[in-house]
Parts: C-alpha cells; structure tokens; sequence
C-alpha cells in the first residue's frame, strides 16, 4: 500500500480501538489491540503521517525513536524499596517509572486529552539488552511494571532490513503480535503531499519526466546509492534559500541531498535549462497579458520537455500569486494589520470581504474575522471566531481554489502533445 492507504488504515484502527460499549468500556480488550507496525523504506513519510491522523483525530501523540533507548531508559531504573512479608522487612528490587510511560502522562497532564498514539518509531533497531522487553511491551503495552494507559493506541514503524544494518528481524512469535502494514514509495501520492507544501516546481518537473528517480535504491562499486523522498524534499526548500540569495547551485550541493551521481548529474542539468527557461520566457511579462514575441515563437517550436517546463512555471506563478491573495491585504481600518481569505480584505477604493461573502467594502469599513463591520476603526474579534467558509491556510475557499488550479496544471501537463 502507499502512505496514503496506510493513513486511512491507521485512523480506521484507532477509531475501532477507541470505540466504546454502552458501559464505557473499549469494545477491543487491550489485550487485544494489535499494536500498527508500519514497515517501509525509509523517507517515504511514516513520521509525517502520525502527525496529522493525531491533528485530524483531535487526539495526543508521543513520538518516540527506540534506537538511543537502552534497557534502563525504557523500562525505568531499579532503586531498593522496603516491604514486610508475613511480619519481616525485605529490601526488594523495584523500577522507576519508563521515560516513555511517563512521557504519555505528561502530555495527558499538559494537553487535557485522555486519549492518543504512542508512536515508536525504528522499533525493529532497538538493543539487544531490551529486545526481550519488546515481546512483553507489543502484547501487554507493558514497560517493566508499568502500563500504557488506557485510551492510547500503540503504532510502530520500521525499515525493512536491506535498508538498515542496525535492524533485528522479529521472530514468527513477535509479529503474530502486531498488524503489519507494508509501505511503499509511490510518487503520484507524494506528489500531491509536494504540491500542498509548495516544493519547488523543477523538482516536480523533473519527477514528472523521470518518475524512476523518485526513489531509487542500488548498489555501486562506491557502496550504497540512494535517492529518498525526504531527499527531494529537503533539495526543493535549499533551493529556494540559495535562489534568494543568488547563489549559484552546482553537482556539489544536490549531491548532498541526492545520493546517487547519475540522478545528481541529470537533474542538475535539468535545473539549469528550468533556469535559463524562466530567463528566456520572461513569466511574469507572459502573465501581465504581455507575452514577448519571440516567447511564443520559441514555444512552438519548444520540446516536449521545455514546454512542461513553462507550462510548469506559468501555473507555479500563479499560484504563488493567489496564495498572497488568500493571506490577505492590509486592511487600513485595523492599521495595516492582515486577515486571511476568509477575513477582511478591505482596499482603498473599495474591495470584496471573504467574511461578507463578497460584498464589496469601502476603505472606511472593515468586517472582520467576527463577520461583522466596524466604521474607523479596528475590527473587535473574538479569538478563535469562526468564519463561513474560512478554515486554515489551504483549506475553505482559498484552499478549494489552490486545489482547482494545481488539478488544472496537471491536466495541461497531460494534454502536452509529444
């Protein structure tokens, strides 16, 4: 399954796992809820998508690596205690509180929310001196004498072992105890993850051309080669660093994101003919309605490839367009301060109010996040008030918007003629 299916998959079980009786008891015993072992090669976004079924879920989550943990740090240290058996005093050994057990009631205790995920992650790499805890902890949700609380849903995550020397493979009994998703790369769900997250338009291009290099594994006579998307990722944020400081990007610094020389080469020269193309173009001119000549003449003419690479580019620009249209204008009844698309939008000489449906507004009056107008001066919201149709950034009518023009620059990426 991609990462995708496996998100889907995951909120299921939680649900199921959380779902009460009519006595408010959890309809699946403890016992009973196989902890969710993802297994899949690493950077394909594993971590990413905990986080976002504990936003969508309104539940905690603890996320913990188990590959720093030794036996001491997850079963807690031993002190001596005092008991009195049959009227005689003993000194026995006892355990401290596991720093993960602890770390769940802390975050019960500061959040307020009884209910959550306990995420530990790299779970086949822990020790050797803790492996045998491990059988325990997966049936039980025991560590050393001390429980996982009731309400939390254990999910685990792994590489397989050609991708991880430190990984120990869990006997037969270990993963009769688990429910075991298997997670592979697939770029055409990423790339929907890439382009709400804005990753840069010649990485997404490039992909497009080179599907095969969205994640790729070999060995050379050099050692390990490889290509993740966590890579792609990370290479898309430096180069807009590097462009915004002008500065020039070479094999060298996509080497260091992108393991693999042939694919470093490649889209390195890629990169430079995507930059020399919007030099050539000269966007924004094309998107004021002022297309220079010998733009559209070249495009006749243009490969498949350069033609996608404009195509690309136009649309990226527009989108960054409208994303500053859905972060608001300066409203001048609340001193310049901003309101998202859903908020006020006022302008000198009159503009349209997200939170008045449209309705034009003049310089003088501002209906702000509350829904409501205020004459000179600054709107009285009330934190936290909602808007219709206002949601998060990327989300609402903004996000339904951003979403109907990336579909729209895929569909004409499709329609290029060869």
């Amino acid at each position: 399954m991609n990462i995708r299916q496996a998100k889907e998959y995951i909120k299921n079980s939680v649900n199921i796992y959380l779902k009460k009786d009519e006595f408010g008891e959890y309809c699946i015993p403890v016992v009973r809820q196989r902890p969710i072992f993802l297994l899949g090669a690493p950077g394909i976004g594993k971590t990413a998508i905990m986080e976002q079924v504990a936003q969508e879920m309104g539940i905690a989550l603890v996320s913990y690596s188990m590959t720093h943990h030794t036996r001491q740090s997850a079963l807690g240290l031993p002190f001596i205690a005092h008991k009195t058996y049959g009227g005689q005093s003993y000194d026995i050994s006892e355990y401290t509180m596991s720093e993960i057990i602890a770390a769940i009631y802390e975050t019960m205790e500061e959040s307020g929310v009884r209910e959550g995920i306990l995420f530990l992650d790299e779970i086949n790499c822990v020790s050797e001196t803790l492996a045998p805890a491990m059988l325990q902890f997966l049936q039980y949700k025991v560590f050393g004498r001390h429980r996982v609380p009731e309400g939390w849903v254990i999910v685990t995550a792994g590489n397989p072992p050609e991708y991880n020397k430190s990984v120990r493979e869990f006997d037969v009994v270990t993963m009769d105890r688990l429910k075991i998703m298997e997670v592979e790369a697939d770029y055409r769900t990423w790339k929907e993850y890439a382009l709400e997250r804005h990753l840069h338009s010649a990485v997404l291009n490039f992909l497009d051309l080179k599907k095969e290099y969205f994640y790729h594994m070999e060995t050379t006579a050099k050692g390990r080669s490889y290509v993740t998307a966590r890579g792609w990722e990370d290479l898309s944020q430096i180069l807009y660093h590097y462009e915004e400081e002008s500065l020039n990007v070479d094999e060298t610094l996509v080497g260091q994101y992108i393991r693999n020389d042939r694919i470093v080469r490649e889209f390195t020269a890629y990169y430079d003919l995507y930059r020399k193309y919007k030099k050539d173009y000269r966007i924004q001119e094309i998107l004021e309605g002022r297309p220079p000549v010998q733009a559209i003449a070249r495009a006749r003419e243009a490969a498949f490839d350069e033609r996608l690479s404009l195509v690309g580019m136009l649309l990226d620009r527009m989108l960054a367009d409208m994303q500053e249209v859905m972060d608001g204008y300066p409203c001048p009844a609340a001193g310049g301060k901003k309101y998202g698309w859903c908020g006020c939008r006022a302008r000198p000489g009159g503009g349209l109010h997200g939170a008045a449906g449209g309705e034009p507004a003049g310089p003088d009056v501002c209906r702000g996040p509350g829904g409501h107008s205020v004459q000179g001066g600054p709107p009285q919201t009330q934190k936290g008030a909602a808007v219709p149709g206002a949601g998060p950034k990327g989300s609402g009518a903004g996000g339904d918007l951003g979403k109907r023009l990336r579909g729209r620059r895929d569909s004409m990426r499709r329609r290029l003629p060869p």
